[in-house]
């Protein structure tokens, strides 16, 4: 099968990128042990509760150690120009009001403009979407006030998505990872060296952190990393995918952070549906009704991380795998896109079977309510 040659460019990786990736992923395992100590020693603790699902007090903030991971690797490795510098400064702004929800639970209103001032001061320091390019019709420019609002609007939104993923072991964690090696890979092909660089950085701290963080964890990230990986995924989709000329940029994000996407939206929807607040607690989430149908914590998440990775798969693919290329329809192109196209409907059919379809009649849901029963009874 013939590659495009705009992966074969993207697979020959700037050193930067593989040096990023590294030293984030050393710097995060060096910190995050140290963060866990000094979480406990403050108090910020997640205590077992009604709607926690660790049964021993796990310290949070683990956010902080990510935010050195990814802070120092782009001192190092980035060229700071203006719009990088946004990313950071935002990225700090996120991982204090982060921290600070952490420590001391702000109430919802206040998050929320925490997270509006992080993206508000990056889109107005030139991180927002200037142009969309659609197919046939072209590129298509922006008015500069459209512009930003629409970019705090995905940030924001994009922080929170990955904030309300965050409710088993290393699940936030690991679709992040996927997402920013994905990223990585599409912004190299589009000739954004710096954007892949700081992907490959975030690829580097979300994937060490999981050492810590993956069931059973040791660590959570708390709001500070989960707004901050949130945060940092977001702007490099806007400087890395959004700002370029290809046909297809807007489905690069959208398929890679598809799972937080359709898990906020579910959520949103059910709370709707229930005459509950949006901000509001519950157990909506894609991964507590995996938990109600008798997955295990890792298997939870290992089904997510596959799902999203199909997708992640289905991005790539968009990129590099161009069906009609130069006029002519490619085969082997057209058959793997078709396998990779059905490898996707197939997740999600099977998802959607799992969790929605078969309330009652899966197997798995019917063993968990009889065992739940014969606990009633004998209690």
């Amino acid at each position: 099968m013939t590659l495009a040659p705009s992966f074969l460019a993207a697979i020959q990786m700037p050193r930067e990128v593989i040096f990023g990736f590294a030293l984030a992923l050393v710097l995060v395992l060096a910190l995050t042990p140290a963060i866990g100590s000094l979480a406990r020693r403050i108090g910020a603790v997640d205590e077992p509760g009604e709607r926690r699902l660790n049964e021993l007090p796990i310290p949070r903030l683990g956010g902080i150690a990510l935010f050195f991971a990814i802070f120092v690797p782009a001192l190092v490795f980035l060229d700071l120009s203006r719009p990088l510098r946004a990313i950071l400064i935002g990225a700090g702004i996120a991982t204090v009001v982060g921290a600070i929800d952490d420590v001391r639970s702000l109430v919802w209103w206040q998050k929320l403009s925490g997270q509006a001032l992080a993206a508000g001061v990056t889109a107005g320091l030139g991180v927002y979407v200037d142009r969309f390019t659609f197919p046939v019709i072209g590129v298509g420019a922006l008015p500069k006030w459209i512009g930003i609002a629409l970019t705090i609007l995905w940030i924001v939104a994009i922080m929170n998505m990955v904030n309300f993923l965050d409710g088993l072991d290393g699940l936030a964690a690991g679709v992040c990872a996927i997402s920013a090696v994905t990223f990585c890979l599409i912004a190299l092909s589009l000739d954004r060296a710096q954007p892949a660089i700081l992907s490959a950085i975030v690829f580097g701290a979300a994937l060490g952190f999981l050492r810590h963080n993956f069931y059973p964890a040791r660590i959570f990230m708390g709001d500070s990393g989960a707004l901050l990986l949130g945060f940092v995924l977001a702007a490099i989709s806007i400087e890395g995918l959004l700002k370029t000329a290809a046909a297809v940029a807007l489905a690069f994000p959208l398929l890679v952070l598809a799972i937080p996407i359709l898990d906020t939206s579910f959520v949103v929807a059910k709370r709707i549906k229930h005459g509950k607040p949006i901000y509001s607690a519950d157990r909506f989430h894609l991964h507590h009704r995996f938990l109600d149908r008798g997955f295990s914590q890792r298997q939870a998440v290992l089904t997510m991380y596959l799902w999203c990775s199909t997708l992640a798969g289905a991005a790539l693919a968009t990129r590099f795998l161009a069906p009609h290329a130069h006029g002519h329809w490619q085969l082997w192109q057209t058959l793997a896109d078709g396998v990779i196209g059905l490898s996707v409907l197939a997740a999600s059919a099977y998802i959607v079977y799992e969790l929605e379809i078969v309330k009652v009649s899966s197997p798995r849901s019917w063993h968990r309510r009889r065992a739940l029963e014969r606990e009633r009874r004998s209690a």
